[in-house]
């Protein structure tokens, strides 16, 4: 609705124009824009005529640069020609150059200032041109003067040669003498001054020729200089120079022609803004005309019918309708004004009215919703007296006391307080509140229904006074909450068992808010921060943690809210109550609401303490056993080389007793020898030399000299098979071998030790057997056989046999056969036979070793594999399978 204003007010005024000021300024606008539009075509005529005289002068301009660069051409070709053949060319350069230097100062008056530095930079190449043709020319007249006094050289040089008495040396000079001729008549002043320095570099002895070459040399040289300096000059002054008057005439014809691009677009530019101004000032003027008469009509002939309009609408009952012009300090104005008291007076009329018949519908909108309310809540509303009188009550509270309908309620109960309520003393804490607060929201207390149900009701009610401030009554609501008390009580039971049952577990167990504040611990973790449950609820970790100056981070759980899933199990130690380091397994995961929003965060641990403290016992554990191992492998390691050495001792004590023989033989011959040539040689020496004693000497030597022999073979023999054998034990490489041949040098290192043990060896190899494996470890293998049957096999010394035979097993493996008809061995012997440290014999000094090096050889570092088979009284049979080539794999073992 409109604002409306007192009967007596007034709207503050604006200031407005008369109808005869709005026709005259009107009037003065149309002829302000016929002076505007007049002023700005004679400013634009005035900017044509400027453009058009620029571009005439910019046209004379370039014809000026045409002539300058024509001049300047043919002041390049004069110098040209002064510099190839300088006989009366000199006086055309200097034509040249000052016709040109007379058109440039003519044109540097006619043009602009940044032309005619331009014009100021050809002057300035100009007078650099004169410098460089002046010293061309001092130059050229150097060159005349040396080529003048070359022949003389020249023939001295030639009778110089003819003289020479060096043919070669004259030859070669005539070579360079033509190959100087030649460059010069080419030009080649580079190729010239060559030759003249190759010839002057030339060795020569004869000081008249030498002399004449050094001058000859030197004047070519000179020339090959001032053609040098010519070229440069020409190349470096002419040449540029004349380039950059060049380049200075064709920038001042491009800065012209850009020049005249400029006004050329500067003068179309300017026609078409002449006639688009003359275009937009007309319409501006017809717009403007326009404009002034739309103006007169607004704000006279407009609000005139708009006030008409207003007041047949006031006439016609709409006493709401706006009267426009009110605000106006004119003629206008004041008919509005007048129209607008009318309607006022209309207004406050019909607004009594309308108040009063508002006032009305309201109050019995009132009464009808309250009644609706009153009738259709869902929660019981009463109306009492202070003294606990029932005045009023909805069929709500009906309901919820038995009863069928209010009226009943009111006549069954006589007195709040001993019928209603169960415990008469919450009316009286009711009461209280009431003459206290005069209100109370959700008191809570327990009635008794009709039928003697005990209900719980939630209590919000509030006073009523009279003009006097007495309370008259009580009005309030009530809520049965009988449900919501049990479901109270059942959770509470819930949360009283479930205490009781997290108590009962002997792990950590506790329940954090999103806030990550605990609301439920178990006793066991409380004990661990030295508190009571109850007393740790709403506190964080840190803040337990600090009363006894211990510190745990809240990361883990930070990790459930933003990842909104469970860690899944990991371990963490912090100290307790007690100042201990415990260690737990944790394991944390949410709880989330209805809505998918984490509530909760459940946390279990487990004490891990005790299976740390096992777990470390077992590594120390384990490194004590590792290290026990590693002392027995060493020691194993160590019985293993003593067992080697020992076996090898005995190999050199039985070859050192069996080359002991033919050692001794040779030195009682070689003794018996000694002394049958000391006395053949006595003989000799007296004279009295027999043929008889001769023959006998000379038998004594040949039989001395057979045995030495055979006896000093024999020793070589068995020194060459040991050292073989001993080689062969050194060397660990795989090497390529006839194994008949390794088998019976091995064999021949073991017969010194058969005739002191009553034995008798037989070896039985097939020829040809071509292995690629390790011969040290094969022949360890058979002495440690040996040796093993010669302490075991035989005891007491008694006689047996020891057989050994080698065969082909197919194309890739051969087969060795040890064998002996010895004592054999027991079932609990031979299945412990190739355990390291098992003997029979430790009482004798046994190491129980030397079967398992032949296993380990066997099986490890030859590849094969092998096989026992004895019994008591029948000796044993030790077969051998080996590949003719030993596995990679093994022989890196």
């Amino acid at each position: 609705m409109t604002a409306e204003l007192p009967p007596n007010s007034q709207a503050p005024r604006a200031f407005s124009l008369s109808i005869g000021q709005l026709t005259f300024g009107s009037f003065l606008l149309v002829l302000a824009v016929i002076i505007i539009t007049s002023t700005a075509s004679v400013i634009a005529i005035r900017h044509i005529d400027t453009t058009f005289a620029e571009l005439q002068r910019l046209q004379s301009v370039g014809d000026i640069a045409e002539d300058i660069d024509r001049r300047t051409n043919e002041l390049r070709l004069a110098a040209r020609d002064f510099v190839t053949e300088p006989g009366n060319q000199s006086a055309q350069v200097t034509q040249a150059a000052q016709s040109l230097s007379e058109i440039l100062k003519k044109t540097r008056i006619e043009l602009a200032p940044e032309q005619q530095d331009m014009i100021d930079g050809v002057t300035q190449r100009l007078a650099t041109y004169r410098s460089g043709i002046e010293r061309i020319s001092a130059l050229l007249s150097r060159r005349a003067e040396i080529v003048a006094g070359l022949p003389p050289l020249r023939d001295a040089f030639d009778q110089a040669v003819a003289a020479s008495n060096d043919a070669t040396l004259a030859s070669s000079l005539s070579q360079i003498q033509s190959g100087i001729a030649t460059a010069l008549l080419a030009h080649n002043t580079s190729a010239a001054e060559h030759a003249a320095q190759n010839m002057r570099a030339m060795s020569i002895a004869d000081p008249a020729l030498r002399s004449a070459v050094d001058k000859y040399a030197e004047a070519i040289s000179a020339i090959a200089v001032r053609e040098g300096q010519i070229a440069d000059i020409d190349r470096e002054v002419l040449g540029a120079e004349g380039v950059l008057i060049q380049k200075v005439t064709e920038l001042l014809r491009e800065l012209s022609s850009r020049r005249g691009h400029v006004l050329s677009r500067d003068f179309a530019r300017t026609l078409a803004e002449a006639k688009w101004q003359s275009i937009v000032l007309g319409t501006a003027g017809v717009l403007i005309g326009l404009f002034a008469s739309v103006l007169v009509v607004r704000r006279t002939v407009r609000p005139l019918a708009r006030i008409a309009g207003s007041i047949r609408k006031v006439a016609g009952g709409e006493k709401s309708a706006f009267i426009p012009g009110a605000d106006l300090d004119n003629e206008i104005g004041d008919i509005a004004r007048a129209a607008e008291v009318f309607r006022q007076t209309l207004v406050d009329a019909d607004s009594a009215r309308e108040a009063a018949l508002r006032a009305l519908a309201e109050q019995r909108l009132a009464e009808e919703s309250y009644h609706k309310l009153f009738e259709a809540s869902v929660e019981g509303i009463y109306v009492t007296t202070p003294g606990g009188t029932l005045l009023n009550a909805n069929p709500a509270l009906a309901r919820m006391m038995g009863y069928a309908t209010p009226q009943d309620l009111i006549n069954g109960i006589d007195d709040i307080a001993t019928t209603v309520y169960v415990d008469p003393a919450a009316r009286e804490q009711y009461q209280a509140l009431m003459q206290r607060d005069g209100t109370v929201r959700d008191y809570e207390y327990q009635v008794r229904s009709s039928d003697g149900t005990v209900l719980w009701l939630s209590d919000s009610a509030t006073v009523v006074r009279n003009d006097d401030g007495e309370v008259v009554r009580y009005e309030g609501t009530v809520r049965d909450i009988t449900d919501q008390k049990r479901a109270e009580d059942a959770i509470a039971e819930g949360r009283r068992m479930l205490q009781m049952v997290i108590d009962t577990v002997p792990a950590v167990i506790n329940v954090k808010n999103s806030e990550l504040r605990y609301v439920m611990m178990n006793r066991y973790m409380a004990g661990i921060f030295g508190i009571e449950p109850q007393d740790a609820l709403g506190q964080t970790t840190a803040e337990l943690m600090s009363r006894y100056g211990a510190a745990k981070t809240d990361e883990n759980d930070k990790r459930v809210l933003s990842a909104r899933r469970e860690l899944g199990f990991y371990e963490e130690e912090y100290k307790d109550a007690a100042g201990n380091m415990r260690q737990w397994l944790v394991n944390k995961l949410p709880i989330l609401d209805s809505q998918g929003d984490i509530e909760n965060i459940v946390t279990v641990a487990l004490d891990i303490g005790e299976r740390k403290r096992s777990e470390q016992e077992m590594r120390k554990a384990r490194d004590s056993a590792e290290a026990a191992l590693r002392n027995l492998r060493e020691t194993q390691n160590s019985l293993i080389e003593a067992e080697k050495l020992a076996a090898l001792g005995r190999l050199v004590a039985g070859v050192a007793h069996e080359v002991n023989n033919p050692v001794g033989i040779s030195l009682t011959v070689a003794s018996a020898l000694e002394r049958k040539t000391a006395i053949f040689g006595a003989q000799v020496e007296r004279g009295d030399l027999r043929r008889s004693s001769l023959n006998d000497f000379l038998n004594t030597a040949r039989d001395a000299s057979s045995q030495l022999v055979a006896n000093l073979n024999r020793a070589a023999e068995l020194i060459q098979s040991f050292k073989q054998v001993a080689a062969d034990r050194n060397y660990s490489d795989q090497r390529t071998f006839d194994l008949g041949d390794l088998t019976e040098q091995v064999v021949m290192s073991l017969r010194p030790g058969l005739r002191k043990h009553n034995l008798t060896l037989n070896v039985d190899c097939e020829p040809n057997l071509i292995m690629n494996s390790y011969p040290g470890p094969y022949g360890q293998v058979l002495t440690n056989l040996f040796l093993n049957a010669v302490a075991h096999a035989f005891p007491d010394s008694k006689a047996g046999e020891v057989e050994i035979q080698v065969h082909a097993s197919g194309n890739d493996y051969v087969e060795v056969i040890f064998a002996d008809n010895g004592c054999g061995m027991s079932l609990d012997v031979r299945r412990r036979a190739f355990d390291p440290f098992f003997t029979t014999r430790r009482d004798q000094g046994g190491t129980g070793l030397g079967l398992h090096i032949v296993y380990s050889i066997v099986t490890n570092r030859l590849g094969g594999r092998l096989s026992l088979d004895s019994a008591p009284g029948n000796g044993t049979r030790i077969q051998m399978i080996l590949p003719r080539v030993a596995p990679l794999e093994q022989a890196a073992e």
